[in-house]
């Protein structure tokens, strides 16, 4: 297992593209450059019957929980490093604990248990698996990310667009549904603790409002309650 303690601001951009966005962060005084590659996220999202973790997070509760498996690149073939995560989220600050799991092969059609079988074989702790034996997949989403890091290396960006949002009965929603945002970039400035004293001004440079923007929620909220309503 691997823990991570780490501050988040979330800025939801819907007025400006994705280059426009890249020019604000290019010319922060804190000199932030690309780094890494961009690529493509992928997340499953699991939650009780009665969607506990969405309405936690939409009441705003100071302390909530979500759990995912995520993994990059690959629609569809061999998932090589599949990773079973719970974010644990405390106002700005949030842990992330990271489970690595056995690779899979995603392949259309594939029923979501499948996936569920390789917790027991990945070693996964027991107590981890019996809190995701209480909950079920709910959602599907992907996006693209590009990452950004300041000259000191102390904060972090991320922009995430072209989100896509899919049912998570079966895996095939990946190619036959779901609904699209293509029009939102989130932006996160992640930093770690000992640097939250100097966060406000490197926010302040940002001519965007900060949100608690959640993929999850949004996702929830496209893909079920908008289109029943």
């Amino acid at each position: 297992m691997h823990s991570e303690y780490r501050y988040e601001r979330k800025f939801h951009i819907a007025s400006l593209g994705i280059s426009e966005v890249e020019n604000i962060i290019n010319i922060h005084p804190a000199m932030f450059s690309e780094v890494f590659y961009e690529r493509e996220v992928y997340n499953i999202y699991y939650d009780t019957s009665t969607f506990e973790n969405y309405y936690s997070n939409l009441d705003g509760n100071t302390k909530r929980t979500k759990v995912r498996i995520r993994w990059y690149d690959t629609m569809l073939g061999e998932v090589l490093t599949p990773i079973l995560e719970l974010k644990i989220k405390e106002g700005l600050l949030g842990t992330k604990k990271s489970y690595p799991l056995e690779k899979f092969m995603l392949k259309p059609n594939m029923d979501i248990g499948t996936i569920e079988n390789i917790f027991c074989r990945s070693g996964i702790p027991p107590e981890i698996q019996e809190m995701v034996k209480g909950l079920s997949p709910t959602l599907v989403n992907t996006y693209v990310r590009k990452y950004f890091l300041s000259a000191d290396n102390r904060y972090r960006i991320t922009i995430d667009r072209q989100q896509q949002y899919f049912h998570s009965g079966h895996l095939a929603g990946f190619l036959s549904s779901g609904t699209t945002d293509n029009t939102s970039i989130i932006l996160e400035l992640k930093y770690d603790q000992s640097s939250d004293n100097d966060a406000n001004r490197i926010s302040a440079y940002f001519p965007f409002r900060m949100t608690k923007n959640s993929k999850y929620v949004s996702g929830i909220e496209n893909l079920y309650w908008h289109q029943n309503s």
